[in-house]
């Protein structure tokens, strides 16, 4: 990929990740606005983006667009509508995990979202039920802080005590 496109590619990505922020923050804050409407276009969007993008240059990896890109896009893809796209997707990054082209934490977080999506249990403990604050089914839930561990995450008992205190990972402010 020349430099050129991959700036261009990185700072697309980069601005529809932080457009969804926005609109994250402004339905969180007024919900009987527009926002969640809004949000559910951005999100349908973003996803048809990133799609095309992926069908043309393959995953936007950190070796590609460079690191704040490349997480840009897999937030896009974990708010994507299409669990068709995810599951291609996961593919393609746990490819470039495997690499050294993405962290694996990247591969951590979309494996989880679709094995929950699906009906599965996870890998890694990364999805919280909302309502109860307590991860989603985990596969062979004895040894998940050692795939954690493999992967850069902390042990799950420790997301789970930051997220009940409210500054849990990911968490828009």
């Amino acid at each position: 990929m020349v430099p050129g496109l991959a700036r261009a590619l990185a700072g697309e990505l980069v601005r529809r990740a932080d457009e969804e922020r926005g609109l994250m923050r402004q339905a969180r804050d007024r919900p009987a606005g527009p926002w969640p409407g809004l949000l559910v276009a951005c999100r349908a969007g973003n996803a048809e983006a990133l799609a095309t993008i992926v069908r043309r240059y393959g995953w936007p990896a950190t070796d590609r667009v460079g690191a704040p890109a490349s997480t840009a896009a897999l937030m896009i893809l974990l708010h994507a509508p299409d669990l068709g796209l995810q599951l291609g997707c996961r593919d393609l990054i746990a490819r470039a995990a495997a690499d050294g082209r993405c962290p694996a934490l990247h591969h951590a977080y979309i494996a989880d979202h679709c094995a929950v999506e699906l009906g599965l249990p996870q890998y890694y403990g990364t999805r919280v039920d909302p309502a109860t604050l307590r991860p989603y089914p985990v596969r062979r839930p004895g040894t998940v802080d050692e795939r954690r561990r493999d992967v850069g995450l902390g042990p799950l008992e420790e997301q789970l005590r930051h997220l009940s205190d409210g500054v849990w990972g990911l968490r828009e402010t």
